[in-house]
């Protein structure tokens, strides 16, 4: 049996798009897990299914999928190419709102294959995160030791946890030794998101990010959000201001508001095909 595919990204953050606004299939992690190989399959961060809403008045519903088979929560350049998959099907909106793990999504065309997305607000208390073994209050400049060393991380949840830490450089991080030891550490019951931020002004920053279930990625949306939630609360970008993240696979940019976070960034498609399964 053929499956019909649509391969896009944001900003190198790549995911396999299938329609299923008839049913999600049963099979779906084994098929992320067997579809995300990368050389060995079509290769991906993981697989993100167009499902139907369950909000009345919502256009669609995103379900996805991380490479490992494991059930994300909110992917913020996912929903960005949900959002372009619907146009390019004929949902022509200016507006569109969208199902999450983590609420509905409002987005805004931009014109040119870029949304907006109003990401909700970034929270920062243990509980919400989850993580333990902090302190209590904001998880906001805490010291966090990994693997013998000490790092001052803030966390953040943005409907899936992130912990955010500044480097002077995010090109001399071996992250597929530091990575892992994040994810799994054990003052995260659910695994973790980690950001590495690189201040270049408070308008600009550089970001790698390791993300649970897929390890480095070219970006990350909610990660994004998240770093630059940490960086208001710590003083270092200032609210209501557009920040610039560069990502190794384009740029986003990002306004932290009282209301919430607003993420603005591109949504392309690679390719469509389809694959045997």
């Amino acid at each position: 049996m053929k499956l019909h595919f649509t391969k896009m990204h944001g900003c190198g953050n790549d995911y396999i798009y299938l329609d299923q606004r008839g049913g999600l299939r049963d099979d779906i992690p084994e098929l992320a897990r067997r579809l995300s190989r990368r050389h060995l399959s079509i290769g991906a961060d993981g697989v993100i299914c167009i499902s139907a809403p369950v909000t009345l008045g919502a256009d669609a519903r995103m379900e996805m999928f991380n490479a490992d088979g494991s059930r994300g929560v909110m992917c913020g350049n996912g929903i960005r190419c949900v959002a372009q998959w619907l146009r390019d099907h004929g949902c022509e909106k200016e507006v569109l709102h969208i199902d999450t793990d983590d609420g509905v999504k409002l987005l805004r065309w931009q014109g040119d294959g870029r949304w907006q997305v109003e990401m909700g607000k970034a929270r920062f208390l243990p509980e919400q995160i989850p993580c333990r073994g902090l302190g209590d209050g904001p998880v906001v400049g805490r010291t966090l030791n990994v693997d013998g060393k000490d790092w001052t991380v803030t966390c953040v949840s943005m409907g899936n946890p992130h912990c955010v830490t500044r480097v002077d450089n995010v090109d001399d991080l071996a992250l597929e030794k530091i990575g892992p030891s994040f994810e799994h550490h054990a003052a995260f019951p659910d695994r973790v998101n980690t950001e590495f931020i690189q201040v270049l002004n408070p308008t600009r920053l550089r970001m790698r990010v390791w993300e649970r279930g897929s390890g480095e990625t070219l970006a990350c949306g909610t990660g994004t959000c998240a770093a630059v939630a940490a960086m208001c609360a710590l003083g270092v970008c200032e609210k209501g201001t557009n920040v610039q993240v560069q990502l190794r696979g384009g740029t986003l940019t990002i306004c932290v508001t009282d209301e919430g976070i607003l993420m603005t960034g591109p949504a392309e498609t690679a390719y469509e095909g389809d694959v045997e399964v």
